[in-house]
């Protein structure tokens, strides 16, 4: 069978569940277990064929075997009888990989309706499992259809981009490879390909044997290390080295250093608190600043790495941030390649860029090589569909060439990349700022920075404001508005005047800019009116014929934060003639008339993007004919913690403190540990997938909800603020988050909260009595994913939000040369 007709084997088997398992990681877990089921079913008849005993399904296990199930002569529920005893059979086994262990470790059938299963496995059964390298490639096009990712910002990322990072980087059959938040595998299945490419036929068993068990990865996620696994089993790693590790918060393999380090970290912190350990270089919160941090640090002396990070790495202007920078580029950064916004569509319209690392020629070297892909082979849409250009090849050679002259010791004159520039260190240092944004050093045309900087005074009118007598103001809407700043001053335009005067002394006309001259000082804005202005405020007036106000005003805001004032004064202040000497750049009034333009387009989409981040909420329309239930008929409200009678005391669980949850994120992973017997009576319990409400004041009216996932033994306890919500088999847990992380629930149990003091607590019965709609769970996982898909996209707009400030800053920067 070709690829694509495997392919559409596993669209049809997702086709068949979807009805049955709506979340889209659930199904890809049961067509993992189904393939890899098949695929050792046939090993066995191999291993007979041969005049070998078989391994997975001996003596009185062979009725289970993938032959015995598919037989014509079996009903449904046979077949389905029969699937659930061997998954049970293999899942008791603890001789087979371990890869295997983990995927069928106390698994079960997929749902309880034998037709159901039965179609399923049938159509299981029409893929090519004669090798696997058709099974890992198919595995990995599941993975991607199914959208499988972990949370918090971790995207999948596309197999192109991947390879294009591994050929870059070039591991090597006796190097050291690690993936540190490895999700699915990807990194290191592409990687372990790379090296059989190169070493071909001379890799001996023996060898491949020792590459295998020089690959690592590391992934928060249990379900991900599962995945991950069974991925590099089916590249013929027989023991994967791929482990449940929290690389930010966990110091456990802080001596493990590696000569190759490929990584698509988080992109974002993760909801609530996230707590590093101390040994990090920078002092930081963000996920994407550790993991550079980690991956820079982790290096052999001869190390390399590709690391993928969003744009905040590259121009952030907070103090980590450069602290970072500075690091890399003193000490590891070779090169970095820019990368289009969509290349991570779906999932996220986040603007990326690769860091290519290198610690010998990052400490030898003096230049950084900067490329730019503006083209992936792929359209930049939500569906990605092939396109004609692709600038990866280009790069790929130009890069390729950049690095080898180093490494060789040859001389960079004459090396003219068509895709790239090479940027001396020392231009990156100047300032302090150690900005990674090639086009930043770029010249072309006029040499940005080279427009002549004069006084504003040359080029406007500068009013300080004068207060009117004391006694002439009123609020009645008589005479002038007055506006004195401070608390009034703020937003693009005035908002309504606090008072009015019948007799004003300076004005502020139409469209002129105002400044902030009393702490604070500096901040401006615009009138739309004119207003009478007191003493905290001086108005700017541009001269037409040589200075647009809308540029004016952009340029001086870039200023806000330097202008300082006098010095010494008992509070910080700013006279007209300190302001008529403020320098700024003066370009033609056309080039400020495009900068105006590129400007305000930003802030459109700024402002669009933030509207739609704040107006979001999950919402459901309720059709008539569903059902209504109340909660307690669909879910057990804090089950007992008798369960975990039996349970040793040393065992691993996690424990959540309510800052891991937040309002309108549906899952959370917990970020702390403690052993059972270390978990005092008085916390909650719960397990994986079990639904947390807030119960307490003011977290409940926040709106604190969410899914618990990847818990530790899927065992977690977290503090009495919680109830815990167990669904029963007529609802799917993300259906009751929607149905209680609403204000509409928070309407209903608000006033019927209990206690004195401080904190109102939400009665357990309240919440069993508060009224839901169940409609049957097909229509639940249809309606919970259209949902996921929306949040994913409002999760673009907040990024977007964030990418467009940056694009803003940087074109209000260019005039300035920087």
């Amino acid at each position: 069978m070709t690829q694509a007709e495997n392919q559409a084997v596993i669209k049809r088997a997702r086709d068949i569940l979807v009805g049955k398992v709506p979340m889209p990681m659930e199904q890809c877990h049961e067509i993992t277990k189904a393939l890899i089921y098949k695929f050792i079913s046939v090993s066995d008849q191999e291993s007979e064929a041969d005049g070998d005993a078989p391994f997975y399904f001996c003596g009185a296990a062979k009725e289970y075997r993938w032959d015995a199930l598919m037989s014509m002569r079996l009903p449904a529920d046979s077949i389905a009888g029969r699937y659930r005893d061997g998954l049970a059979q293999i899942g008791g086994r603890r001789d087979i990989p371990q890869a295997f262990q983990g995927i069928y470790q106390d698994a079960g059938l997929p749902c309880d309706d034998a037709p159901t299963v039965a179609a399923f496995l049938r159509a299981v059964d029409a893929f090519d499992t004669a090798n696997t390298e058709t099974i890992g490639d198919a595995f990995e096009h599941l993975l991607q259809d199914t959208g499988a990712q972990g949370k918090a910002g971790q995207f999948r990322t596309p197999r192109h981009i991947i390879d294009f990072i591994v050929d870059i980087v070039n591991p090597q059959s006796r190097e050291t490879i690690l993936d540190p938040a490895c999700g699915t595998g990807g990194f290191l299945t592409a990687a372990w390909r790379h090296i059989q490419r190169q070493e071909g036929d001379s890799l001996t068993i023996p060898d491949r044997n020792r590459v295998a068990g020089r690959l690592a990865g590391y992934d928060l996620a249990p379900d991900m290390v599962k995945l991950a696994s069974v991925n590099l089993f089916l590249q013929h790693n027989q023991e994967p080295r791929v482990e449940v590790y929290d690389t930010v918060s966990h110091d456990g393999h802080w001596n493990d250093h590696y000569d190759v380090i490929l990584a698509n970290p988080p992109f974002m912190s993760p909801a609530g608190i996230i707590k590093p350990h101390s040994r990090f270089y920078t002092r930081a919160k963000r996920t994407e600043v550790l993991f550079v941090d980690y991956i820079a640090s982790h290096l052999n002396p001869r190390g390399r790495a590709g690391v993928i990070v969003p744009e905040g790495i590259i121009f952030q202007s907070q103090n980590a941030y450069k602290q970072l920078r500075k690091l890399l580029v003193e000490e590891y950064l070779a090169a970095v390649v820019s990368l289009p916004a969509g290349v991570f569509q779906p999932y996220s319209g986040v603007k990326t860029s690769i860091l290519i690392l290198d610690k010998e020629l990052g400490r030898q070297g003096d230049t950084v090589g900067f490329f730019k892909v503006e083209q992936d082979g792929f359209d930049l849409g939500a569906q990605r569909r092939p396109a004609e250009r692709d600038d990866l090849p280009r790069v790929r050679a130009e890069l390729g060439e950049y690095l080898r002259r180093l490494r060789d010791g040859e001389s960079l004159a004459g090396f003219a990349p068509q895709t790239g520039l090479v940027v001396e260190k020392s231009r990156l240092a100047a300032g302090g700022e150690y900005n990674l944004s090639g086009e930043r050093y770029r010249e072309s045309g006029r040499p940005a920075g080279k427009w002549p900087l004069v006084a504003l005074g040359e080029v406007a009118e500068v009013v300080a404001g004068q207060s009117p007598p004391g006694d002439s103001y009123n609020r009645a809407g008589i005479g002038a508005p007055f506006y004195q700043g401070k608390a009034e001053f703020g937003a693009v335009f005035l908002g309504e005047p606090v008072k009015w005067t019948t007799e004003p002394h300076r004005f502020a006309e139409a469209g002129d800019i105002l400044m902030s001259v009393r702490a604070p000082v500096g901040p401006v804005n615009l009138t739309k009116d004119k207003v009478c202005i007191g003493r905290g405020l001086a108005a700017i007036r541009p001269k037409a014929d040589c200075l647009m106000t809308p540029y004016a005003f952009h340029i001086l805001r870039s200023l806000e934060e330097k202008i300082t004032g006098s010095a010494g004064a008992t509070f910080a202040s700013i006279n007209k003639g300190e302001i008529e000497k403020i320098q700024i750049p003066l370009p033609p009034l056309s080039v400020q008339g495009e900068l105006v333009a590129e400007v305000e387009g930003y802030e459109a989409v700024i402002a669009g993007a933030r509207q739609v981040v704040a107006s979001w909420r999950p919402r459901v329309e309720v059709r008539g004919e569903w059902a209504v239930v109340e909660l307690g008929e669909c879910c057990v409200v804090n089950p007992k913690k008798s369960e975990l009678a039996g349970v040793d005391g040393a065992t691993r669980v996690s424990f959540v403190p309510m800052a891991d949850m937040v309002e309108n994120a549906m899952y959370f992973a917990a970020k702390d540990h403690k052993q059972l017997k270390e978990v005092g009576s008085s916390y909650t319990y719960f397990r994986d997938n079990d639904v947390l409400v807030a119960r307490v004041t003011p977290c409940f009216e926040n709106g604190k909800a969410g899914i618990a996932r990847g818990l530790t033994n899927g065992i977690g306890f977290g503090s009495s603020e919680f109830h815990v919500l167990r669904p029963t088999d007529k609802a799917i847990p993300e259906w009751i988050y929607l149905c209680v992380a609403t204000p509409e629930f928070q309407a209903y149990a608000i006033p019927k909260m209990t206690g004195t003091g401080g904190l109102q607590r939400v009665p357990r019965d309240v919440v069993e009595r508060y009224k839901i709609p169940l409609p049957p769970l097909s229509v639940q996982g249809e309606l919970v994913a259209g949902i996921e898909e929306e949040r994913v996209r409002v999760e673009a707009a907040g990024e977007l939000a964030g990418l467009v400030g940056g694009r803003l800053r940087g074109a209000v920067g260019r005039v300035w040369g920087c």
